[in-house]
């Protein structure tokens, strides 16, 4: 439930930032901000999948908050790098994406 309001909290706010990026087009800004929420969603279902499979016994509360720290600390380090690939991307390849417009 969580991913999904975060999700749609990124989209909403995100046209923005997208559409400053790229004046002019907003049509391709919100399509690369579909791809990117389509994307966000993919990468938590899939750290989702892979954490309940790999989930191993927890034998006391503190052994719960420290696996539950540890699985929200590696998905959010993964966003966040993610997150940063995807703004270099869009700012150096912009100039050729207008070109092609």
């Amino acid at each position: 439930m969580i991913i999904v309001v975060v999700g749609k909290i990124c989209y909403r706010n995100g046209n923005i930032f997208v559409a400053e990026l790229i004046p002019g087009h907003l049509a391709l800004c919100q399509q690369i901000n579909k791809i990117l929420l389509i994307g966000y969603y993919l990468v938590n279902i899939g750290y989702c999948a892979m954490t309940l499979a790999s989930w191993a016994t927890i034998n006391s509360p503190l052994q719960l908050i420290e696996a539950i720290a540890i699985k929200m600390a590696i998905i959010i380090s993964i966003l966040s790098v993610l997150h940063y690939l995807n703004i270099i991307i869009l700012t150096t390849s912009i100039q050729k994406l207008i070109r092609t417009l």
